[in-house]
């Protein structure tokens, strides 16, 4: 595309055509699901039609030819974000299994009882969560880097929380709730030069900036294909070649596998030593179609145009008055979470559905942020490249409907 056209781009997505209660729909609720473009549906539904065989292990034409779209999917990613090999992409469910399957995996390799994990207080519970099954079961210690009022890490305090006994660090590129764009190239040079691993939960960021994972020198890298308006069941590990080498394999089954004998068994080759079982193959090839068709977009006019939306989003939201805003970093993505006054989330929430507004409502499996803030949760606007300034508007005009219904 020459330019970014969000006439076109709209009419690429079939559901924002609909109405919700007699009313258009206004979908923002992008930080939890995006929706899906018709590439995408359009590929999906192709390979269901003609293609569907599982893949690997067959010597049959649809068994070769689904197996050839689902690697050239896993080229696809290793060019989406510049990684040097295809065999350092690997498919999993999505953020939570690939957070769930290096905890694992990193956890048998080098972790032992008194052995340290940092996190910060602003990740996702699928963030905490897994390592705090980790240092249980290992008997290691999960330290924790806290954030200002603005939602900004106080990074004058990481120094002071690593030591000799640092493993790992696991740090979200993007906060889900808070919008915040953590520094990760900072954070991974400062773990580096400490021996320490790095995780990146970019589940909030790959679809709204440009990344290149080497230029970061990130270790490891996780998201979700629902996020980045491909399929759901899908995600990415991305981890450095030698890296993933000396790692244990997460789960056993059928293609992870060389050799099985009752005496002893042998692992396949990366990335296949971490696909057990039959992958979500149709699941790759349409997050491909969705990675190819904001390569067409562009991600540099993505990220110019969601950051436009976000600062005229905010503008509007203070302009409103008795608005409360959680998350005010100067560095922010695309999202906007808020109280209005004194009036329950929910019940705003249920008004500004019936008034076809889709926002999320609770504590965006975040409850360490919620406490906080000494909340219980937020209403969340999360913006996309198909939204517009004019959904903004109807946004602010609902809010004062919902004041006047409760003065």
């Amino acid at each position: 595309m020459a330019e970014f056209d969000i006439t076109q781009i709209r009419a690429d997505f079939p559901v924002l055509s609909q109405k919700v209660y007699n009313k258009p729909l206004v979908y923002f609720d992008n930080g939890a699901t995006t929706q899906k473009p018709r590439p995408v549906i359009d590929v999906v539904q192709r390979y269901y039609e003609k293609t569907n065989s599982s893949i690997h292990r067959g010597v049959h034409y649809l068994s070769d030819q689904a197996t050839n779209e689902y690697e050239a999917a896993r080229e696809t990613v290793r060019r989406f974000i510049n990684a040097r090999e295809s065999r350092e992409i690997v498919f999993t469910s999505g953020t939570t299994g690939s957070l769930n399957l290096l905890s694992f995996s990193l956890g048998e390799k080098y972790i032992s009882a008194g052995d340290e994990i940092i996190v910060s207080e602003m990740e996702h519970h699928a963030n905490i969560v897994p390592w705090q099954m980790l240092c249980e079961r290992k008997g290691a210690i999960l330290k924790v880097i806290p954030f200002d009022d603005r939602g900004v890490l106080q990074m004058d305090m990481l120094p002071g929380l690593f030591t000799p006994r640092t493993r790992i660090l696991s740090v979200a590129h993007i906060s889900n709730t808070l919008g915040t764009i953590n520094p990760i190239k900072e954070i991974i040079a400062m773990a580096h030069t400490r021996g320490v691993q790095v995780v990146i939960d970019a589940a909030q960021s790959i679809q709204h900036a440009a990344i290149d994972v080497q230029a970061l020198d990130a270790d490891y890298l996780v998201f979700s294909g629902h996020k980045i308006y491909g399929p759901t069941g899908i995600g990415v590990v991305y981890g450095k070649e030698k890296l993933l080498e000396e790692l244990p394999p997460y789960q056993g089954g059928g293609d992870m596998v060389d050799v099985v004998t009752f005496e002893k068994t042998t692992y396949n080759e990366l990335p296949y030593k971490f696909e057990a079982g039959t992958t979500n193959y149709i699941g790759a090839v349409g997050m491909a179609a969705a990675l190819d068709y904001l390569t067409a977009i562009g991600m540099d006019r993505i990220a110019a145009y969601e950051q436009d939306l976000l600062h005229y989003g905010m503008q509007k939201l203070e302009e409103e008055g008795d608005i409360r805003l959680f998350g005010t970093a100067p560095d922010k993505a695309s999202i906007l979470s808020f109280h209005i006054g004194t009036i329950h989330m929910l019940d705003a929430g249920m008004i500004f559905d019936k008034m076809g507004i889709a926002v999320r409502v609770g504590t965006h499996c975040a409850q360490p942020v919620m406490q906080h803030f000494g909340i219980t949760g937020t209403l969340r606007a999360s913006l996309a490249l198909y939204n517009t300034r004019e959904e903004i508007d109807y946004l602010c005009k609902a809010i004062r409907q919902i004041k006047t219904m409760f003065a």
